[in-house]
């Protein structure tokens, strides 16, 4: 029971980490230092690019058109967005296959819901991870590029938390699916010892209800002598 509670907290906190990646700004920065201090910081997300200049001042631009995006922030778009969506119905599995839960049935019944919440987190956080991953590929392949002439950015700090909230959705998940294999060891004890139990129980029924029919002895007046 302790660790499916750990799971649940571990993939609940990676879910919440890995749903603040979208509307975090920081997905990738670069900033232009003058002499004293620095002039102005470009940064970008999945849903806008933003320069802000020395006085804190920010000029915004949406992208224009989803179908006009480059390939990579679309399928990170599409990464972020089903690992959300999975990590959301992992939860309430989650929640429904804990054994300090009243719904869901049997302890059996449970493991296994337990078990798919496990498999909906892990398949989450590998959405998360490979999106973040793919955004960062591209980031340190132009970094890296001597003839890409634009500008370049580096690793902001959403990557960091998406990576950081895969890993507690991984993690926690995995914990998940090994609570089925716990459960099933446990449930086999309980039975072979309650089967113990019942053949004890039984052999004594049976000798108690079996009459002694050893004859009764009878002693004469000699045997004392």
């Amino acid at each position: 029971m302790r660790k499916t509670i750990v799971a649940f907290l571990l993939t609940i906190s990676g879910w919440v980490l890995v749903s603040s990646t979208l509307p975090t700004d920081y997905w990738k920065v670069s900033s232009i230092d003058g002499t004293v201090i620095t002039t102005a910081t470009f940064w970008a997300n999945l849903w806008k690019t933003c320069v802000t200049d020395s006085t804190g001042v920010s000029n915004c631009k949406d992208f224009p058109s989803m179908l006009a995006l480059d390939g990579y922030i679309q399928a990170c778009r599409g990464l972020m967005i089903s690992a959300v969506c999975l990590g959301f119905f992992g939860s309430v599995f989650g929640l429904i296959g804990m054994k300090c839960t009243k719904i869901g049935g049997s302890d059996q019944t449970k493991a296994k819901i337990a078990c798919l919440a496990g498999l909906i987190f892990i398949l989450s956080g590998l959405c998360s991870m490979t999106g973040c991953s793919l955004y960062a590929n591209r980031i340190t392949s132009e970094f890296f590029d001597p003839s890409y002439i634009a500008q370049k950015y580096e690793l902001g700090a959403a990557l960091f938390i998406g990576w950081a909230g895969a890993s507690l959705c991984i993690i926690g998940g995995s914990i998940f699916c090994f609570s089925i294999a716990e459960n099933s060891k446990s449930s086999r004890r309980g039975y072979a010892y309650n089967g113990a139990t019942s053949v004890m129980s039984s052999r004594t029924k049976v000798h108690s209800s079996v009459p002694d029919k050893t004859p009764p002895k009878h002693f004469d007046k000699n045997a004392y002598v």
